[in-house]
């Protein structure tokens, strides 16, 4: 058992109402939290994004988009949702919304692509559609990862708009082959991309003039980005991403820089095996994390706390844990991590948003009666 207290009755129904959340008690550092259930009964959630009126679109890696009501109902899938191919790591993956949908109803949806209908040869795509009741309309793609490959591994997904809705970042995955190299520039495996959110290409991009290199790219030498954020106080975009067995990172993507992936690393090859550096040594032309999680706690979803909820976590960064079934809290100075506590949880977290509210959502990640959870402070 971990800090957590039971303080009402275990999960029963698919359904949970607001108005009496399901809740336990969690101390940390600052301040006592009460972890409450929002909503249950989700399959394997991934992306969460809030919509104005205190409801919830969720995506299920199955490839069901869901509405969740205010009081925690869970709504019927939502139609017009694109064909993925549900293998490993793959399905449907993370949602945003545009950064003019009060306007639009534009939604954008990450997500496996195959190749061909049914095929198990895919990338990560990207797509926006408008939201119209319980349905997508004019759905179309503005990204298509290259090349296609087989297997079911490291899609990365994540989405994230700057703060001025001009541009749009999203993580990608090495796609578990290391042969197809994330230090190459003409495959998308391995890096961050940077789209306007037409999905036309920036003319500033880093890449856009060089010969072989696919203009996309922000930066490269990526293993799997899980999380990507915005900090709100620069503007400047983070990062979180799996390493192998130990070395998860914490990186401040700049433009046109390498990440080292597969050359650097603080984990190891899973079956043994070291590949990586020692810590402190930097390969010439190649960046090391701001921050490394050695053991891994398959760091997932991450965002930047700036609400007046938790006065003591703002400029605070969340980060999930998979495998440490925990949010990490870190405190930030610059460009520095100087300070990590644990939360501890006892499900996989999958995702971690601050709500429009001031709270902290989190996405279980399970595979029947999944959640989704609130943070916030204990009366």
């Amino acid at each position: 058992m971990n800090k957590l207290t039971t303080a009402m009755l275990a999960l029963g129904a698919s359904t949970l109402l607001a108005s009496a959340p399901q809740a336990s008690t969690l101390e940390t550092r600052w301040t006592n939290v009460e972890v409450e259930t929002v909503a249950s009964g989700l399959v394997r959630p991934w992306g969460i994004a809030f919509l104005n009126d205190g409801r919830l679109l969720v995506t299920e890696m199955g490839g069901n988009l869901r509405l969740i009501e205010a009081d925690g109902t869970v709504g019927n899938p939502i139609s017009g949702v694109p064909e993925v191919i549900v293998r490993n790591q793959g399905g449907l993956l993370d949602v945003a919304l545009a950064p003019d949908f009060e306007r639009s109803n534009r939604i954008y949806l990450s997500y496996s692509e195959p190749e061909s209908s049914g095929s198990h040869v895919t990338s990560t795509a990207v797509a926006h559609a408008r939201l119209d009741g319980n349905s997508l309309r004019d759905f179309t793609v503005i990204f298509s990862g290259y090349p296609k490959v087989q297997g079911g591994r490291h899609y990365g997904g994540r989405m994230t708009f700057t703060h001025d809705g001009r541009y749009l970042f999203v993580g990608l995955g090495d796609r578990g082959h290391q042969e197809i190299k994330s230090q190459d520039l003409d495959s998308h495996t391995g890096t961050i991309i940077r789209l306007r959110p037409d999905g036309s290409i920036p003319a500033d991009n880093p890449f856009v003039n060089t010969e072989g290199a696919l203009p996309e790219i922000w930066s490269y030498g990526h293993r799997n980005v899980q999380g990507i954020t915005i900090q709100p106080s620069t503007g400047v975009m983070w990062a979180v991403e799996h390493g192998p067995q130990g070395g998860d990172e914490i990186n401040i993507p700049e433009a046109g820089k390498n990440y080292g992936w597969p050359i650097i690393t603080h984990g190891e090859q899973y079956g043994g095996g070291e590949i990586a550096t020692f810590e402190g040594f930097q390969r010439d032309g190649m960046e090391l994390p701001v921050w490394h999680w050695t053991p891994s706690i398959a760091v997932a979803g991450a965002d930047f706390y700036s609400g007046d909820a938790f006065p003591h976590w703002q400029g605070n960064l969340f980060a999930g844990g998979l495998r440490g079934q925990q949010v990490a809290r870190m405190e930030i100075d610059g460009n520095r991590v100087i300070h990590q506590e644990t939360l501890p949880m006892d499900y996989r977290i999958r995702e971690v948003r601050q709500g429009p509210d001031g709270f902290i959502y989190l996405l279980t990640d399970e595979r029947e009666n999944a959640k989704v959870l609130r943070l916030r402070p204990a009366e």
